[in-house]
């Protein structure tokens, strides 16, 4: 019977290789991801970025200068606020000349070396692009009014209504501007009134009249052979209006406020979404074109439902924006906020999102109240914590980084003048951001000890945290990583980001206002014990402590990320192999 170990031998060999093959042929690998699919992005308002030139307003050349710390931040992309030409009613979101840059920003031959300056760095470059209506100083709309014959159509207008009791001329429905008051303004050149959704400042294009379309599309072409590398679009949802302009029916708002009236025909109409599929398939083709993916991000409070459209149409045939933005950690990671309702505000958006897309986390923007004004200082660093490490794209807002706050003496123009202050620099005269002691608007008094300099100086600050928080967003993990998440009773929210053949990262953050000690074994196929690869500054633990993963205790509105070398598929052949060669030892 000699014959009989070598019979088992190849056998068991056999056996046990057809197992490892088996094993390796069930996991898939993941796709290779396109550059804005984990993309870090960060929002600049060029007025408040840095002052290059004394006057105390914030300019091109001045985000130029400070392209260095922007690549060491370790963003891949930025978006600036509008830089064109504009009365500044909104601050650039009222455009008087979409081909031209603000005087007091620079000119257009700034911009281009802005745009070199940032490739050079590897950063991409997105404009905001406003496409619901242009400024009221804006040579089209002055044509409109003045009656020429190529303009006529290119904005909405209507004659009024006369009261039959008053006889004054009245607006041509019940219409109301986001911001108050009724959205139609009398001409006295044209003898009629314009629409304007926004203040009477910025009058409504009309995307009914193809050249209209025409003509913005042009618009994109220029800024895209500039070589910019998308396009953020504003107030997409506000494009196109009920032609027949219906009166819209009662809201739940107080009177003279916005929600007085339910905007069934000022806001989500279908038509909307064909133009953004339309400037989709013509980034794309000049992105094939150049080589490089050109991207599209839209801007629209609506509906979940509305929301997701943006992504694709309804057969997932068209494509639209790369991704909508994602305002539900701004909606929802409240001071008070549990761990069970920031897993629902999480799960609204990926259980919505179409298959095969990206999700985008907005913490903050020109339009909201900065992170620590919102939720508190000791949420700052668990917010970037909570999203530099979901799946997806991360956006954040300049001055975030080191935890700036809003300064509501600083308003002056707008309500949202308070978290629209200068970047704090330094503790020099004014801080860092100007030599001028006049600033456009004024800096928050905290400047002197809430700056960027002292936070590079510090052992531990939030700015640090940024950085080591990008850096890991680089880890294959973050990038291919499945997502998992579950709250670990009331208090505790806890995901993991897993990859097959790579280690396992485990974000955990305590939403409570004292101490947790909790248990995460039910996040199997990880060991004992877990490294702490990322522990926010004010954390009882440091990067490289080790903890069992049955005692992981973390401070009041603490974070932190573990490592873990996990038993997975890679495991699993390496135990078979291991299993092999025992065998093959035993048996000779």
């Amino acid at each position: 019977m000699k014959f009989y170990r070598p019979l088992v031998t190849v056998s068991l060999t056999v056996a046990l290789l057809s197992a490892c093959a088996l094993q390796a042929a069930e996991v898939r690998e993941p796709d290779e991801k396109d550059w804005y699919q984990h993309a870090t992005f960060y929002q600049i308002y060029p007025r408040s970025f840095q002052d290059s030139n004394g006057d105390g307003i914030g300019d091109l050349k001045g985000i130029t200068a400070r392209m260095e710390y922007l690549a060491g931040l370790g963003i891949d992309a930025t978006w600036l606020s509008p830089p064109f030409v504009s009365p500044l009613a909104d601050f650039g979101y009222d455009v008087a000349d979409f081909y031209d840059i603000q005087p007091e920003y620079g000119t257009l031959a700034d911009m281009e070396e802005l745009i070199a300056e940032a490739h050079r760095h590897g950063i991409k470059l997105m404009l905001d692009f406003i496409p619901n209506h242009s400024s009221d100083e804006h040579d089209w709309f002055v044509q409109s009014a003045n009656g020429v014959a190529k303009y006529r159509d290119y904005y909405i207008w209507r004659p009024g209504r006369q009261n039959s009791q008053t006889g004054a001329l009245e607006p041509p429905n019940n219409w109301i501007s986001v911001f108050g008051g009724p959205a139609w303004t009398y001409d006295e050149r044209r003898g009629e009134f314009y629409l304007h959704q926004f203040t009477k400042k910025q009058a409504d294009l009309n995307y009914r009249n193809p050249a209209v379309v025409e003509e913005m599309t042009k618009m994109l072409s220029f800024w895209l052979e500039k070589g910019v590398d998308g396009f953020r679009l504003d107030a997409i949802n506000h494009m196109f209006e009920d032609a027949q302009l219906r009166d819209e029916p009662p809201g739940w708002g107080a009177p003279g406020t916005y929600d007085e009236l339910d905007h069934i025909y000022t806001k989500d109409n279908p038509d909307t979404y064909n133009v953004v599929y339309g400037w989709r398939q013509l980034c794309d083709d000049f992105g094939r074109r150049m080589n490089k993916t050109i991207i599209i991000m839209t801007e629209a409070y609506a509906s979940i439902e509305n929301t997701m459209l943006y992504y694709e149409d309804a057969t997932g045939t068209r494509q639209g924006a790369h991704m909508p933005f994602n305002f539900q950690l701004i909606y929802d990671f409240r001071h008070d906020q549990n761990a069970i309702g920031l897993k629902q505000s999480i799960d609204f958006w990926l259980n919505h999102m179409p298959a095969r897309h990206t999700a985008s986390w907005v913490a903050g923007s020109h339009d909201h109240s900065r992170v620590g004004s919102r939720v508190g200082l000791e949420h700052v660093d668990q917010v970037l914590t909570l999203l530099h490490t979901l799946p997806g794209t991360s956006i954040t807002y300049y001055g975030e980084e080191i935890g700036m706050l809003d300064f509501k003496d600083a308003q002056l123009y707008d309500n949202r003048d308070p978290n629209r202050t200068p970047m704090q620099w330094d503790n020099s005269i004014s801080a860092g951001f100007s030599t001028n002691r006049t600033t456009w608007l004024r800096l928050h008094p905290d400047y002197p000890t809430r700056n960027v300099a002292m936070q590079e100086a510090a052992e531990k600050s939030t700015l640090k945290h940024f950085r080591t928080l990008t850096a890991l967003r680089r880890h294959p993990t973050l990038v291919h990583g499945e997502f998992k998440h579950r709250t670990v009773g009331r208090d505790v929210y806890a995901f993991s980001r897993e990859l097959h053949g790579e280690d396992t990262l485990v974000t955990v953050l305590n939403m409570a206002t004292s101490s947790r000690t909790v248990d995460l074994g039910d996040f199997i196929n990880l060991p004992d014990r877990l490294t702490v690869e990322i522990a926010q500054p004010m954390s009882n633990y440091k990067a490289g402590d080790e903890v069992d993963i049955h005692q992981v205790t973390l401070l009041q509105h603490d974070s932190v990320v573990l490592r873990a070398v996990v038993s997975g598929a890679s495991v699993v052949r390496l135990s078979l192999i291991v299993a092999l060669l025992a065998a093959v030892k035993h048996l000779f």
